[in-house]
């Protein structure tokens, strides 16, 4: 055991078998000591959007995001009739002003071009009706420096507009088109699907703009394979965006597509990735500047992958908070490929190792987003339940709100 008083503040680290922990102390003014006291932990769940509600058979693909001002913003694909994901599908959003505890009412935010026309990927394998318009893979990111959020999807897989809000998504800026950026992938794949994250993306410390994209011939199952992934990113506020180096092939690791990122303490960027291999660990690769020269790819078997989206995301960095942690959210099913069992993972060594796990969900679930509030609570918005036997049809969209003392059993703090 290592314990550390500075001349009676507070503290403070407690290491038991190779496990971070923390004990508060305080030093009262007659000489003696005692337990500071801790926060509770908590954990709240609420159902944000259900299945064949609101004139939609389902709602899938969740992305949350905590504004500079600390309005919480959740997003999803609104899909008409269910199914898969081609057909006629919206997006739609719900905002918190009071940390997630209360939600307004959903809001379509995307209306289709007028000039939208279906893939013909989609229709020359019959995945929609004639005349259904795909909006899918919302991606945002909360501008620390500026307050705007940015906003980007894509349309039938086949188009990407981005978008913005100055005041924390009650109102958008016309989209605009940014397929372009995608034009340039050509030399590494001739791609007839493109896809945004799907989940938040990231602005680094210099101001970039970073968000995970992934390209597709069309010619596998559910036309998303054979696949490749790589960055699209901005260093003009979302004006102008580029396009990075691929991050990983279509066979090593077998179709990499649905990616998370996150900067680390020594400004390096971790791209955490989905892909298809029958390694059992999710995939990761590093960047100096998030856009280029990314490492060989390498598995993380502490993060089994069930073939599935993922968050990652940073709590803390230390000089702010005490200590750097990651958090890491997907289904942990070390044994085969169901999506169940949604855990919440913290990393104290920037992503390299992850002691403390935590089950939020034991049943069926997938698809997840994590943000973090401005007082420091955590956001889980995560598919829930299902409507059927296909563990792809979630009953609902969830949103958790919890504390660190929930996840570490009250040993960690925030306020260590």
């Amino acid at each position: 055991m290592i314990a550390a008083i500075y001349r009676g503040q507070v503290m403070r680290i407690l290491v038991h078998g190779g496990f971070l922990s923390t004990l508060m102390i305080v030093a009262l003014g007659n000489g003696t000591w005692q337990r500071a006291e801790a926060a509770e932990p908590f954990l709240e769940k609420r159902d944000l959007f259900e299945a064949g509600t609101g004139g939609y058979g389902l709602y899938r693909i969740p992305t949350i995001i905590s504004t500079r001002q600390g309005t919480v913003l959740a997003f999803c694909e609104a899909r008409k009739t269910g199914g898969g994901d081609w057909g006629a599908i919206d997006i739609f959003m719900r905002r918190s002003t009071d940390g997630g505890e209360s939600w307004s009412k959903p809001v379509k935010i995307v209306t289709p071009p007028d000039n939208a026309s279906q893939n013909p990927v989609s229709l020359s394998r019959n995945f929609a009706q004639p005349g259904d318009i795909t909006v899918n893979n919302p991606v945002a990111i909360a501008d620390q420096r500026t307050g705007v959020v940015h906003f980007l999807y894509c349309v039938e897989y086949a188009r990407c507009f981005y978008m913005r809000s100055a005041d924390d998504g009650q109102t958008w800026s016309a989209p605009r088109e940014i397929t372009s950026t995608f034009e340039k992938f050509r030399n590494d794949m001739f791609w007839k699907v493109i896809a945004t994250g799907p989940g938040h993306g990231i602005q680094l410390k210099n101001g970039r703009l970073i968000v995970p994209v992934w390209i597709s011939t069309g010619t596998g199952v559910n036309a998303h394979r054979p696949s490749l992934n790589s960055v699209i990113y901005s260093d003009d506020n979302g004006n102008t965006w580029n396009r990075g180096h691929i991050v990983a092939g279509q066979y090593s690791p077998r179709n990499p597509s649905e990616t998370g990122a996150v900067q680390l303490a020594d400004g390096r960027v971790m791209l955490n990735f989905r892909h298809e291999s029958w390694t059992r660990g999710r995939a990761k690769v590093l960047s100096f500047n998030g856009a280029t020269e990314w490492t060989p790819v390498e598995y993380e078997p502490a993060l089994p992958e069930p073939i599935c989206m993922a968050s990652i995301l940073r709590l803390s960095e230390r000089g702010e908070s005490g200590r750097n942690r990651l958090l890491f959210s997907n289904p942990n099913n070390p044994i085969g490929r169901q999506r169940r069992n949604l855990s919440i993972r913290l990393s104290y060594d920037e992503g390299f190792s992850w002691p403390v796990s935590k089950s939020l969900e034991s049943g069926t679930s997938g698809y997840s987003d994590l943000a973090v509030t401005s007082s420091g609570t955590i956001l889980c918005f995560y598919e829930r339940g299902s409507v059927n036997e296909r563990h792809t049809a979630p009953a609902s969209l969830c949103v958790a709100r919890f504390n660190l003392e929930w996840l570490t059993e009250g040993i960690d703090s925030l306020d260590d």
